[in-house]
């Protein structure tokens, strides 16, 4: 199992964690199989979507923003109970495709970090294994 650390600079944004995936199954040998990715954090979570217009970004969070406002009926005391319930809509973990080598993607698809309760330094946990 590999670790990719990712430091955030915003109190939400989503970054682009694509090339360091691919580095990992570079190094990992596989040529055909399954990369698994797991975010261990309970206010981060991982997605896959659009990764050449970044203003699908812009728009994923504030489409959360409108789903999740932060209220003031939130009982959770470190005031972070948005970045929480975002995280369990978005979700922690992801299975992909390894083909050739390569990520298997849509022609657009990227890997994002979710980051909702940033600025951080996360983890992200990858493991490659072969078919």
């Amino acid at each position: 199992m590999d670790t990719i650390e990712v430091s955030t600079q915003s109190r939400q944004e989503f970054r682009d964690i694509t090339p360091q995936v691919q580095e990992v199954i570079r190094r990992s040998g596989v040529r055909e199989g399954l990369c698994y990715l797991f975010c261990p954090h309970t206010t981060a979570g991982l997605t896959l979507n659009e990764n050449w217009d970044p203003t699908v970004r812009h728009d994923l969070g504030l489409m959360l923003d409108t789903l999740v406002p932060d209220r003031p009926d939130f009982r959770h005391a470190e005031g972070n109970a948005p970045a929480h319930i975002k995280t369990s809509l978005v979700g922690s973990q992801l299975t992909l495709f390894v083909s050739e080598g390569r990520l298997v993607l849509g022609s657009w698809q990227g890997v994002f970090l979710a980051e909702f309760d940033g600025p951080r330094r996360r983890r992200v946990l990858v493991k490659v294994v072969g078919a």
